[in-house]
């Protein structure tokens, strides 16, 4: 006869502290460079500055682009978040020297966006190129808000490097099941063949054996 109480339920253990705090640290970090990247690549694209150069008697608008003042954003862009990856795929003093390559990115965007929020060298080459005249130089000069939002960009890969280099010894990191060492691997003994399966009779016969003869 069966009991009809049901067996004891078994909770999980609860999760530590360090272990929330891993995970948080992992999500933020995660978030804020992936959105930092995305966002100065996106700021580089876009329109930092205009004004106006004078070509024949008349004026010629022009405009530059983030990629046409400075291409450091954009490229540091791609390096944090290449190293951002790079985090959960080494290990000890791998992991602190590529936290802090994300870190150094999230700097040098923060000072090169600030660097050509004021910059007029890309417009004054435009407007010497418009106009023939390698002394011309741009007139009404404005700026975009667009240096500042690749700046912030910045911000967040400084921060996402920083949680890298404080919490990043207690994150995971990608399991070491499939990596090779440099230790040969053995060799599966070769099964001997079977005389009664017919592919073995059939290469006997080819080999003029008689597969039918007892040895």
């Amino acid at each position: 006869m069966t009991s009809a109480v049901p067996p004891p339920r078994t909770e999980a253990p609860a999760e530590s502290r360090e272990q929330r705090s891993s995970r948080r640290s992992i999500a933020a970090a995660l978030l804020l460079g992936a959105v930092g990247a995305a966002l100065a690549l996106l700021a580089s694209r876009q329109e930092w500055a205009h004004g106006t150069a004078s070509v024949a008697g008349g004026s010629l608008p022009l405009s530059a682009t983030g990629g046409d003042v400075t291409g450091v954003p954009a490229a540091l862009a791609i390096v944090g978040l290449a190293a951002l990856v790079a985090v959960f795929a080494v290990r000890r003093t791998g992991r602190v020297l590529v936290s802090l390559l994300l870190t150094l990115s999230g700097a040098g965007t923060i000072a090169a966006a600030l660097l050509g929020a004021g910059d007029r060298a890309a417009l004054d080459e435009k407007a010497a190129t418009a106009s023939g005249d390698a002394a011309a130089t741009i007139g009404e000069l404005s700026h975009t808000g667009w240096p500042y939002a690749a700046a912030a960009a910045g911000v967040l890969l400084l921060l996402a490097g920083l949680l890298a280099l404080t919490y990043g010894r207690g994150w995971p990191a990608m399991s070491s099941r499939y990596e090779r060492d440099g230790s040969p691997r053995p060799r599966k003994a070769r099964r001997a063949p079977d005389p009664e399966r017919p592919e073995e009779m059939w290469k006997a016969l080819d080999r003029g054996e008689d597969p039918t003869r007892e040895t």
